[in-house]
C-alpha cells in the first residue's frame, strides 16, 4: 500500500513495504527518486536497520543462538503499519513480533515519520527499546537521486559538494563489504568530488569524520542540487550500482558501520550506532532538500 501527501512544492510517496519512498517530485512534476529499475536497482530509499553493512559470515548470535540477516538489516523487506497520511505528515510503524523475533530478538518498536516543509523532506526514525535487557542497534539511511536531471545533460555535469574543504577519510569494506582496518584519502583539500561514470566502479566510499554539515549532488552549469544534512553523522556514504552509466547517485548518512572482518559475530560485540537501555527511545533525523526546479545564476 502505498501513501502521497503534498505540500505545492513536493509530493511523496511512502510504501509501507520498508516505510520506504518511492517517489518525491517537485512542482514541475519531475520525478528525483530513482526509479527502482530493478535491472540496475530495485530499490529507491531503503530504511536501514536494525544494522547497516552486512554480518560477519551473514550471521549474528546472541545468548546462544544464531540469526541469520542480509545486508542493512531488515526493516527495508518487511511491511510497516501505516500510522496516518494528513496534510504534510505520513507515519508508519514497525513493531516487534514473532515474525521479527526470528531475525532480530529484541522488543522495539521503530516509527518513520516523513514530513514536508517546503522544499525539503524531514525524515525520522525513533527507536524504542520496549524489553528488559539493553538494544545495541545500527540505522542509516539509503536515498538514490535519479541521474541526470534531464536529457539535457550528462554524468560529468555534476558533482558532489560539501559546504567546507574536506579530506574525506574513507575507511575501507573492500573486496566483501566488510570494514578491514584500513583507511585512505578520497580527495585531499577539495570542497567537491566530480562525478564520472567510473567513480564506483569499486562500489562505495565511506567518508568519517566530515566537518561538513551538508552534502549535496550539484548540476555545475545551473546549480540545481539535491543535500542532505550530514551533521549528526559519523559516516557519510556515497555509492552508484555498477554500470556503464551512473542512473542515480546516493547520498547515505550512516550512524554505524559494517561488521568487521574476521570480527565476532556476537551481536553485542558489534559496534553499534547506540545501545538503547529498556524504555529509551533513541531518534535519527534525515533532512533533504530538493532544489531542482530552478535555476541558481
Amino acid at each position: 500500500m502505498q501513501a502521497t501527501i503534498t505540500n505545492g512544492s513536493l509530493t511523496l510517496t511512502v510504501d509501507t513495504h520498508g516505510a520506504e519512498a518511492v517517489s518525491v517530485k517537485n512542482k514541475n512534476g519531475e520525478e528525483m527518486l530513482w526509479c527502482g529499475d530493478s535491472a540496475v536497482w530495485g530499490r529507491h530509499a531503503p530504511l536501514l536497520f536494525p544494522w547497516t553493512g552486512k554480518l560477519v559470515g551473514g550471521v549474528f548470535t546472541h545468548k546462544g543462538h544464531a540469526y541469520a540477516g542480509g545486508q542493512h538489516g531488515f526493516a527495508r523487506d518487511v511491511e510497516h503499519t501505516l500510522i496516518r497520511a494528513e496534510d504534510n505528515e505520513i507515519v508508519l510503524e514497525l513493531k516487534s513480533g514473532p515474525d521479527t523475533a526470528a531475525r532480530f530478538p529484541f522488543d522495539f518498536s521503530l516509527v518513520t515519520t516523513y514530513q514536508l516543509e517546503e522544499t525539503k523532506v524531514v525524515l525520522s526514525l525513533a527507536v524504542t527499546n520496549h524489553g528488559e535487557e539493553d538494544m545495541p542497534f545500527g540505522i542509516g539511511f539509503h536515498p538514490a537521486f535519479a541521474i541526470p536531471f534531464d536529457d539535457k545533460h550528462d554524468t560529468e555535469d555534476y558533482e558532489f559538494r560539501f559546504d567546507k574543504m574536506e579530506s574525506p577519510m574513507c575507511i575501507d569494506c573492500l573486496p566483501n563489504g566488510l570494514v578491514n582496518g584500513r583507511c585512505y584519502y578520497l580527495a585531499t583539500n577539495v570542497d567537491r568530488i566530480q562525478l564520472t561514470d567510473k567513480l564506483f566502479e569499486s562500489d562505495s566510499f565511506c567518508m568519517t569524520n566530515l566537518n561538513s554539515t551538508k552534502l549535496g549532488i550539484y548540476e555545475k552549469d545551473t546549480g540545481r542540487h539535491i543535500t542532505c544534512d550530514i551533521a549528526d553523522y559519523p559516516y557519510t556514504l556515497i555509492w552508484s550500482a555498477k554500470s556503464e552509466k551512473v542512473h542515480f547517485v546516493c547520498s547515505e548518512p550512516w550512524r554505524s558501520l559494517p561488521g568487521m572482518e574476521g570480527g565476532s559475530q556476537e551481536w553485542c560485540d558489534r559496534a553499534a550506532a547506540c545501545v538503547l537501555a529498556p524504555g529509551k527511545t533513541d531518534v535519527t533525523v534525515l533532512t533533504t532538500e530538493f532544489a531542482r526546479y530552478f535555476r541558481v545564476r
